[in-house]
């Protein structure tokens, strides 16, 4: 029985068309949706670029206030995103219980959620963007089908084929 579930997305382009599949199958379940993004954290050189031009003090306060305010601004902005996508007045919204915004890294950030909200199925996108002659999947999708413990649906995107765009 699936009653609660997690969509994971990147907000990339593709994102809208993930959603509608994700609320599509909490419809049919009468399910609870979760949504998460991650944010990955700062790298070495971005990171090594700050601390040169940034006191110790105004870098520990960027670190702990800055990230927060910056992932709370993205929640907020993702919930605009759906209202925009849906409509205010749409009962889809109702569905969606949460939207977390969390730093680190994409496919342990996703399967640790997975535990800690108790779900009971995954929406994943295959992929971000379309890269001629990239795998048809993902690193973070790949990471994330190899290490679910539940059961987790892929939506495809678009592929080339033989030089033509179609829907998978």
């Amino acid at each position: 029985m699936i009653r609660t579930m997690l969509y994971a997305t990147d907000l990339g382009l593709h994102s809208p068309y993930v959603l509608q599949h994700a609320l599509a199958l909490a419809r049919t379940f009468s399910a609870e949706l979760h949504v998460v993004h991650v944010v990955e954290p700062m790298g070495l050189f971005a990171e090594s670029v700050l601390q040169i031009y940034l006191a110790e003090e105004v870098l520990t306060e960027l670190h702990s206030e800055g990230v927060n305010t910056v992932i709370e601004g993205i929640e907020l902005r993702v919930l605009a995103g759906f209202r925009d996508e849906l409509g205010e007045d749409n009962p889809d919204m109702g569905l969606i219980r949460s939207v977390r915004v969390v730093q680190g890294d994409p496919s342990t950030v996703i399967i640790e959620q997975t535990h800690q909200l108790k779900v009971d199925l995954l929406v994943v996108g295959s992929h971000s963007r379309i890269i001629e002659g990239a795998m048809p999947i993902g690193r973070t999708a790949a990471r994330v089908l190899q290490l679910s413990q539940v059961p987790v649906y892929m939506v495809p995107m678009l592929q080339s084929h033989a030089g033509k765009r179609v829907s998978a």
